[in-house]
């Protein structure tokens, strides 16, 4: 599956792996984690900063973990990874472009209102 064929995929099942409202309020916390995470893990590398790359990587490392907490609360969990490559890309796509579009779009704010308390 190529790139383009992935974030279609990603975002056609979305809606349908983004219903729990405990999830949904963890991704809107830890998505933008892993964003900074990623961040200054790139400006760590740049700026020789062992500190910095550290704080990169457990930001990054603890958003992942504690999306896929969020993600047992569904009642659609979501497809297994298929391999490593599929798990980091998947994730990476998810992170970077699919849940802000998903948050941009309306999405998430219709998946709030609609969720069970």
């Amino acid at each position: 599956m190529t790139g383009v064929e992935l974030v279609r995929w990603q975002w056609m099942g979305y809606p349908r792996y983004h219903q729990s409202r405990l999830n949904l309020l963890i991704h809107v916390v830890l998505v933008p984690m892993f964003v900074a995470g990623n961040i200054t893990l790139v400006v760590a590398v740049v700026s020789r900063s062992w500190s910095a790359g550290v704080a990169g990587i457990v930001a990054t490392a603890l958003s992942i973990g504690l999306q896929g907490r969020g993600h047992r609360s569904e009642v659609v969990p979501p497809e297994p990874f298929s391999s490593a490559g599929n798990a980091a890309a998947r994730i990476f796509l998810e992170q970077w472009v699919t849940f802000p579009r998903f948050v941009l779009s309306g999405g998430w704010w219709r998946a709030i209102r609609g969720s069970a308390a």
